[in-house]
């Protein structure tokens, strides 16, 4: 839990408070409540917002290091299939990016 969710729930609960306030009639105070709750809603969203984000870039973060080291890995223990799989792979990018040009087009007049 981060700051942003710490100040929304705060937030919102004085606002809980100061919609409260029915007893003596204040309908300032009773509309501002209803701001402060609903202002302290959003940062609440934010913050649970900003974690879930954290989260998922340490995932990927994760996943990364882990796909690094399986490769790795096969680049050790088989150097002349990971030469010939990026040699395969070079000329297939290869002989796509040169791609003839087509023939022009004819005259039919």
């Amino acid at each position: 839990m981060n700051q942003d969710r710490f100040a929304g729930t705060a937030q919102n609960a004085a606002g809980k408070l100061k919609e409260g306030v029915k007893v003596t009639g204040n309908a300032a105070t009773q509309a501002e409540g209803v701001v402060d709750q609903a202002m302290g809603a959003m940062e609440d969203a934010y913050g649970a917002t900003k974690d879930a984000a954290v989260e998922g870039a340490k995932m990927v973060k994760d996943a990364a290091v882990e796909g690094e080291d399986i490769l790795r890995n096969f680049i050790e223990k088989q150097p002349y299939t990971a030469t010939l799989i990026a040699l395969g792979v070079g000329l297939i990018i290869g002989y796509s990016a040169h791609r003839p040009a087509p023939p022009p087009p004819r005259n039919w007049w």
